[in-house]
């Protein structure tokens, strides 16, 4: 559609609202139109948010900016990303699986840096009149301004909300105020964005601007203002089971889904092992989603604060995403501005301590705890998923995905059901900038990229033709063709699965289906080695040394 005319309209913004981009299709008859501006572009991206942790995807928690971005534009109701932090940032800002760009694990192969053909996105943008701006968590090889962007808060520190230290501005340490009594980063992180875009009116008004706002929150510690966690203190002590159920009833309200609830797995626990962390944090932590009965007093009272905790960094993060929004309407540009939000993965069952430690004694939520959500309430947040970050079953890998552009897209409070992916966005914003992304950088071809623009997806509810989606982390393993998903834990046999109606994953098909098994499996691996030929030029091999037993390298978030 948009893009067979895209040449032919390099300055004119996609007009879906008033039916242009379709007539544009057919006949090809537009001539440039360079007094049209290109969208201004904000990408906002939230750390460990779960499925239903919005309220326009079923939360109780309050959203009100972030809904009122769903009710004024679309949301999309099977988007993915690949379960894991460092992965889908470059997924999502390279257009490429992670694996193809070093970024994730492959047999034989080194994690790395980036090919110099993988560039991030600002790289493309930037040689067509936009300023870059990154505020927020990094997590991506290389420096940021080395990237393509203009200016950067880069959030190092990711394990204590209420200081600076160790962050950086423009990839250089910041020095801490001496009194950082008022500091908390999620209010930081957008404090910066409003000074990018404050000097953005003040300098660079006629050029457009991509702006890639990327919270940490609600990624543990769970650290929250003790303001808003009085506005949840005593909002879950019914529980996980009943919480899943309600917000599996809204969703159902809403018509989001079509699937069953999930069955809490009680004997799924955090994906890494932690002993000494429950000595420190007492015997109200639990390490197993256990029907709440059968927990005690003092377990209850201990989850639920953890679940106001969480619920507090979620409702902190859309009041700040309301001061961007009210920044670009000051500016005049909030009508031509695409906004996007989405989630790096799924919520987390992860149970640690680390950083500055844990003191039993502290508040809950402030700077002297360390809590984690843990799996109960994380198969809460996901619902009504299974798993939980890091597994690619749908509760890792399915993420709330929210476009909003009022000039540019039509439709108000409509779903999408077509499956979307993170690695999706970068032909997505190219397409509406009317921008072709070279063939090659610095005399090295670029190799197709696996991400299909979603702009047919803007206009009207339809399916973005692609072969398939395809996941791998940490020995966990799927695949989707059409509706059909395979996906098997680490050690665990293949599990086939029809999407149209079981999102949930609770009826497993493959003892039934087992040519579609084998059929899927082929498509699964014939991908992985296409990704071990284009990684294997430029990584660096594993060596076979004698193999020690360790844990896996949890400073990754």
């Amino acid at each position: 559609m948009g893009h067979h005319c895209r040449g032919a309209v390099a300055h004119l913004a996609i007009m879906i609202r008033t039916g242009l981009l379709a007539v544009c299709a057919l006949t090809g008859l537009f001539a440039e139109d360079k007094t049209t501006a290109r969208p201004n572009v904000v990408f906002i991206l939230a750390d460990d948010l779960g499925f239903s942790d919005l309220g326009c995807y079923g939360g109780e928690i309050a959203t009100p900016n972030l809904d009122a971005l769903a009710a004024g534009g679309l949301q999309f109701t099977q988007c993915y990303n690949t379960a894991r932090c460092w992965p889908t940032r470059a997924a999502l800002l390279t257009g490429y699986y992670a694996q193809q760009v070093h970024r994730d694990g492959l047999p034989g192969l080194r994690l790395g840096a980036r090919q110099k053909w993988a560039r991030l996105l600002p790289d493309f943008l930037r040689p067509h009149g936009y300023r870059n701006y990154h505020s927020g968590k990094w997590h991506i090889d290389g420096k940021v301004l080395d990237a393509g962007f203009d200016r950067s808060l880069n959030v190092k520190n990711q394990g204590n909300f209420f200081t600076a230290a160790r962050n950086l501005i423009d990839d250089v340490r910041v020095t801490p105020a001496a009194d950082e009594s008022d500091y908390y980063a999620t209010t930081a992180t957008v404090d910066h964005a409003i000074d990018c875009l404050k000097e953005h009116e003040r300098k660079f008004s006629d050029r457009p601007f991509f702006h890639y706002l990327a919270f940490i929150a609600p990624h543990f510690p769970l650290h929250a203002l003790p303001e808003d966690i009085a506005r949840y203190r005593d909002k879950y002590l019914d529980g996980w089971d009943k919480m899943r159920e309600r917000r599996y009833a809204r969703q159902q309200r809403m018509g989001l889904l079509k699937t069953t609830l999930s069955d809490l797995e009680p004997d799924v626990g955090p994906p890494y092992h932690f002993p000494a962390a429950f000595k420190v944090l007492g015997p109200g932590e639990i390490n197993r989603p256990l029907p709440w009965v059968k927990l005690t007093d003092e377990q209850r009272r201990f989850q639920a604060t953890k679940m106001a905790i969480h619920a507090a960094m979620v409702d902190r993060m859309d009041r700040e995403i309301g001061r961007v929004i009210e920044q670009l309407k000051a500016m005049g540009v909030y009508e031509n501005t695409l906004i996007f939000f989405a989630s790096d993965n799924g919520a987390s069952a992860e149970i640690m301590v680390r950083h500055g430690g844990h003191d039993p004694k502290a508040a809950p939520g402030s700077a002297a705890s360390y809590l984690c959500l843990g799996p109960g309430f994380s198969s809460a947040s996901n619902t009504p998923f299974r798993r939980h970050k890091t597994w690619v079953h749908e509760g890792g890998t399915s993420t709330p995905l929210v476009v909003h552009w009022p000039s540019g897209i039509q439709a108000r409070g409509e779903l999408r059901h077509t499956p979307a992916h993170v690695i999706d966005i970068v032909p997505t914003i190219l397409e509406v900038a009317g921008i072709d992304k070279p063939t090659e950088w610095d005399g090295e071809t670029i190799p197709p990229a696996p991400g299909k623009s979603l702009v047919p997806s803007l206009e009207r509810d339809v399916n973005i033709d692609r072969d398939s989606l395809w996941w791998m982390h940490e020995g966990h393993r799927a695949i989707r063709v059409g509706d059909w998903k395979l996906v098997s834990a680490r050690g665990d046999a293949w599990e086939l699965y029809d999407l149209r109606t079981d999102r949930a994953e609770s009826r497993n098909m493959a003892d039934k289906m087992p040519e579609k098994v084998q059929e899927l499996e082929a498509l699964w691996k014939r991908q992985l080695n296409s990704m071990i030929r284009l990684a294997a030029k430029t990584a660096k091999q594993t060596t076979k040394k004698k193999k020690k037993s360790r844990k896996p390298k949890t400073d990754r978030q």
